[in-house]
C-alpha cells in the first residue's frame, strides 16, 4: 500500500511500502512466559471462567503458537484453539472464527487496531518490543529543542510499555507535553503521574484505542504529534486524521528519527478524486470487510439509506480478504465501498478494476449537506446518528425535480441526490420486468448489466439442443491432451 507521508521534504504518496521476509523463526523457549505473558493471560483466562479460548495468531508468530497454546492449557486447565488465518485483517479481533469454535474468550496476539468488540472479551498481548528510552528522549529534544513545545506523544502498541519511562525523562522540562495511553475495555493503562491528572483547562482526547488530553482552549491543532514506531496502516491513520498537526516519528529499528512532511493537498486531493468517482457511480457494492467491529450492522445500513436516497442502487458482498480477482467478477459494479476498521479502511485500488471508497467518503458523495473541508474521517462509527461528524440527509419535496449537477471528471450531466427511490406506479420505472401475462419479475441493475451483455455465460437452451449419444472425451491436462500428441507423431 502507498503509506500517505514522505521524509525531508521528498514527495512519498507513491512510495510503496516494500515488504521485507518475515520473521518465522520460533522464539527461545526461556522467553516465551515473558513474551507472550503467559502469567497474566492464565490470570485472564481465569478471571472469566474460560473452557475455551480462542488464540489468534498473526502470520509471522505462527511458529510459536503451538508452545504457547500447550503452556496456557496446562497453567489454566482450559482447552485452547488457534485460529491461524482471520478473515479479514490481522489487526482486528476475529471475534466470528472464535464463536465457530464455541470460545469464551479471545487472546489476541501481535500488532492491533483496538477497535472495539462487543461479544467476547479480549485480551491483547502485544510483544513489547525494545525501545532505547534515553536515545528516544535524545531524538524528542533534538526534534523539539523549545521546552514550551505543546506535543502529543503516540506509539505503536508494542513500544508502549516503554511510554511511563520516556514520560518520566521528558517531563520536568517539558510542561505542556502529553503522553497517550492505551484504552483496553474502557480502562486506560498509566503511563505518568500525570496521566490521572486532567486539570478543568484541559480536555481528553479519545480516538483509535488512544487517550491523551490537551488544553481545552487551544485545541489540538496548536499541538504537534511525535510516534513512536515505523510505517504502518496505523501511521497513516493518525497522519490522515490530524492532518493539520505537525508529526515527527523516531523508528526504534532503525534509530532514524524525522518530521514528516506530509503533503497534505495531494493525499486529500486523490481521496476527493474518488468521491467525484462515487458521485458518478449508478451501482454501488458495499463490501463487508468486518464481523466484529461495533456497529458494522448500522454503518451498513446507513449506507444503504444513503445510497438509496442518492438515487443509486447497491448490492452487500461479504468475501473476506480481497483481491482484484474477486471484484473483478462484478463488472456492472461502479464502485464499491468498504466497511472495516479505520487502518484497514484506506485501501489502495490502484490494481482493482474499480475504486474502493471509505464510508466517509461515500457519505460525502451522496449528502449533499456535507461539504469538503478537508477534514478527514477514518472511523465509520463517527458517521453514525450522534456521532460528532453525523450530518443529516436534506429532505426536499420531489416536486421540485432533480438536481442537475456536472461531473468533474466526465463533464457530463448527471441527477443526483433524490429524497424518494421510483415506486411501482411510475410509468419509467425499471425495476418490474414482464414475464408473463400474470407475473412480473422484480429486476435489478444487475439484471440489466446481464441482458446488455454478448455472453452470459453456459446456458441450458432447454428443447433447443438435440439428443445425441454420449461419445469419449479428452483425456490429459488442458495444455496437452493425449489425442493431440498423437496427432503430432502421426504427422
Amino acid at each position: 500500500m502507498a503509506l500517505q507521508f514522505s521524509s525531508d521534504g521528498a514527495e512519498a504518496i507513491q512510495r510503496p511500502l516494500v515488504a521485507t521476509a518475515m520473521d518465522n523463526s520460533p522464539t527461545p523457549s526461556g522467553e516465551i512466559d515473558e513474551v507472550y505473558e503467559i502469567e497474566r493471560t492464565t490470570a485472564f483466562i481465569a478471571q472469566h471462567r474460560c473452557n475455551r479460548v480462542a488464540l489468534q495468531f498473526p502470520d509471522e508468530l505462527l511458529g510459536d503458537s503451538a508452545t504457547v497454546a500447550a503452556k496456557l492449557e496446562e497453567a489454566s486447565g482450559a482447552k485452547m484453539y488457534i485460529l491461524g488465518d482471520t478473515s479479514y485483517g490481522s489487526c482486528c479481533v476475529d471475534e466470528v472464527a472464535a464463536e465457530h469454535v464455541g470460545a469464551d474468550a479471545v487472546l489476541h496476539y501481535g500488532r492491533a487496531c483496538l477497535s472495539p468488540c462487543s461479544r467476547l472479551p479480549v485480551a491483547y498481548v502485544f510483544g513489547c518490543k525494545p525501545l532505547n528510552v534515553k536515545s528516544c528522549a535524545a531524538a524528542f529534544r533534538e526534534l523539539y529543542p523549545d521546552p514550551e513545545s505543546r506535543v502529543v506523544v503516540l506509539c505503536d502498541v508494542a513500544y508502549h510499555h516503554s511510554i511511563g519511562a520516556l514520560a518520566s525523562l521528558l517531563c520536568q522540562d517539558y510542561l505542556h507535553v502529553s503522553f497517550s495511553s492505551l484504552v483496553l475495555d474502557g480502562t486506560p493503562s498509566s503511563v505518568g503521574e500525570r496521566d490521572s491528572q486532567v486539570t478543568s483547562d484541559e480536555m481528553e482526547v479519545e480516538r483509535f484505542g488512544r487517550r491523551f488530553s490537551i488544553a481545552g482552549q487551544l485545541g489540538l491543532e496548536a499541538y504537534s504529534m511525535f510516534y513512536i514506531g515505523g510505517e504502518s496502516p496505523t501511521l497513516t491513520n493518525f497522519l490522515m486524521t490530524w492532518n493539520r498537526c505537525a508529526f515527527s516519528t523516531l523508528n526504534p529499528r532503525t534509530g532514524e528519527s524525522r518530521r514528516e512532511t506530509l503533503n497534505v493537498n495531494r493525499a486529500l486531493m486523490r481521496r476527493f478524486y474518488l468521491i467525484e468517482r462515487a458521485r458518478d457511480a449508478n451501482v454501488v457494492g458495499i463490501l463487508v470487510g468486518t464481523l466484529g467491529m461495533t456497529d458494522y450492522l448500522s454503518i451498513i445500513q446507513h449506507l444503504r439509506d444513503r445510497i438509496r436516497r442518492a438515487g443509486k442502487k447497491s448490492y452487500t458482498f461479504v468475501m473476506g480478504k480481497l483481491n482484484t480477482a474477486k471484484l473483478a467478477n462484478f463488472l456492472e459494479v461502479d464502485i464499491y465501498v468498504l466497511v472495516a476498521c479505520p487502518e484497514n479502511s484506506l485501501l489502495d485500488s490502484s490494481d482493482f478494476y474499480r475504486p474502493v471508497v471509505t464510508p466517509y467518503e461515500m457519505d460525502m458523495a451522496c449528502n449533499t449537506a456535507r461539504e469538503w473541508t478537508g477534514q478527514y474521517v477514518t472511523d465509520y462509527r463517527d458517521l453514525l446518528p450522534g456521532a460528532h461528524s453525523h450530518v443529516e440527509f436534506p429532505t426536499r419535496d420531489v416536486t421540485e425535480g432533480e438536481v442537475p449537477d456536472v461531473s468533474l471528471i466526465t463533464g457530463a450531466l448527471r441527477s443526483a441526490h433524490l429524497s424518494q427511490t421510483q415506486t411501482i406506479e411510475d410509468p419509467d420505472c425499471t425495476l418490474l420486468a414482464h414475464r408473463s401475462e400474470t407475473a412480473l419479475a422484480e429486476r435489478g441493475p444487475a439484471a440489466s448489466f446481464l441482458d446488455a451483455r454478448s455472453w452470459k455465460g453456459l446456458e441450458r437452451r432447454l428443447g433447443e439442443t438435440p439428443v445425441s449419444r454420449a461419445v469419449e472425451g479428452r483425456r490429459g491436462i488442458a495444455i496437452a491432451y493425449e489425442e493431440e500428441g498423437l496427432q503430432l507423431k502421426r504427422q
